[in-house]
């Protein structure tokens, strides 16, 4: 075991979502970065749990040296990344997450993982959770002064005006919005005491396709394609956020559009089979992609939507053909290591 004045495996300190950022005075604020939560237990016997409590280390080999050469008893907070071509790369740091450990090895060597730090709980074995954050970042600036390459200090920053420039500027090297803690704030484990402001953007997409609720009788979610420069509709993600009246009176539109087929063969299509699928029904119905609807995302990741989009509208004067990626905005902006303090 080590040195640590607290037993792990131990809930990470988590954010409630909102829509605007807090005002000052009495905050920090910092890039939110798209990687995987984790904790960092420094020592002989080093741990890195994700945030679910779940051990990591095994999948993430090279970071293991830095963890046993940091203070022993030290534990941080913070996200465990992959960076390719100057951005994060969600894509990449999940492939990491293979059971086979000669894959381990060869990808550890291919896309190594790095690490941002952003909170520290315990310093050389003290427990520093109960002081306010503007002292454990103080306590946090330290222990990273003495951390190799690969290991990242977040910027943080108690100016609101730099934060907002912050959320627009920093998207292209990977931050998906901003974290702001009050700077008198203790660590409080399995807590939903910071914020988060997250990106959320508007896209016209076409439904290609929907899955069945599991009660049978209404629609599960939609199934959206956006057309490539080649013509063919590429699966972009999915909207399942509806009511039961509303999933039930879906289904019945739907039904009418049902065909062989409907997304392109060269194309991303729901419906892989994968690790991540844990055995889940992925059947899907194919419909004439005729009906358009306006949804809102966070993020966009390797060609597709990240996470489950919103229903914002019906788009019925919107023509398919006419939903492309080029609606899609990419963000220019300097890349990861440059805006990373070390």
């Amino acid at each position: 075991m080590g040195d640590w004045p607290f037993t792990p495996p131990l809930a990470t300190m988590e954010a409630r979502v909102r829509d605007t950022f807090p005002t000052p005075p009495g905050f920090a604020y910092e890039p939110k970065w798209d990687g995987f939560r984790a904790l960092a237990w420094c020592g002989p016997a080093p741990r890195l749990d994700s945030r679910n409590e779940r051990p990591l280390l095994r999948y993430f080999p090279e970071l293991t040296e830095t963890l046993q050469s940091l203070p022993s008893g030290t534990v941080l907070d913070g996200e465990i990344i992959v960076v390719q071509d100057g951005s994060l790369d969600f894509d990449a740091l999940q492939n990491r997450l293979h059971p086979a450990a000669s894959r381990v090895t060869m990808l550890a060597a291919a896309t190594p993982a790095e690490f941002v730090a952003f909170d520290v709980l315990a310093v050389a074995g003290e427990d520093v959770r109960d002081e306010p954050f503007s002292a454990r970042r103080q306590r946090l600036e330290s222990v990273m002064r003495t951390a190799p390459v690969g290991w990242h200090l977040t910027p943080s920053t108690e100016n609101l005006t730099l934060a907002e420039r912050w959320f627009d500027e920093f998207e292209s090297a990977g931050c998906d919005g901003i974290i702001a803690k009050r700077l008198d704030l203790a660590y409080k484990s399995g807590e939903r005491a910071m914020f988060k402001i997250k990106h959320r953007r508007d896209a016209d997409v076409v439904i290609g396709g929907y899955r069945i609720h599991k009660d049978g009788d209404k629609i599960g979610s939609l199934l959206l394609g956006l057309y490539t420069g080649d013509g063919e509709l590429h699966f972009i993600g999915h909207c399942s956020g509806f009511g039961d009246t509303d999933r039930v009176e879906i289904l019945k539109l739907l039904e009418p559009l049902r065909q062989e087929d409907s997304f392109g063969e060269d194309v991303r299509r729901p419906g892989a089979e994968s690790r991540w699928s844990a055995g889940k029904d992925l059947s899907w119905v194919p419909v004439r992609p005729e009906l358009v609807l306006q949804v809102s995302y966070d993020q966009l990741t390797g060609g597709r939507f990240r996470h489950a989009t919103r229903f914002e509208r019906w788009r019925p004067d919107k023509n398919p053909e006419d939903c492309s990626f080029d609606q899609l905005v990419r963000p220019a902006g300097p890349d990861f290591r440059a805006v990373v303090a070390r």
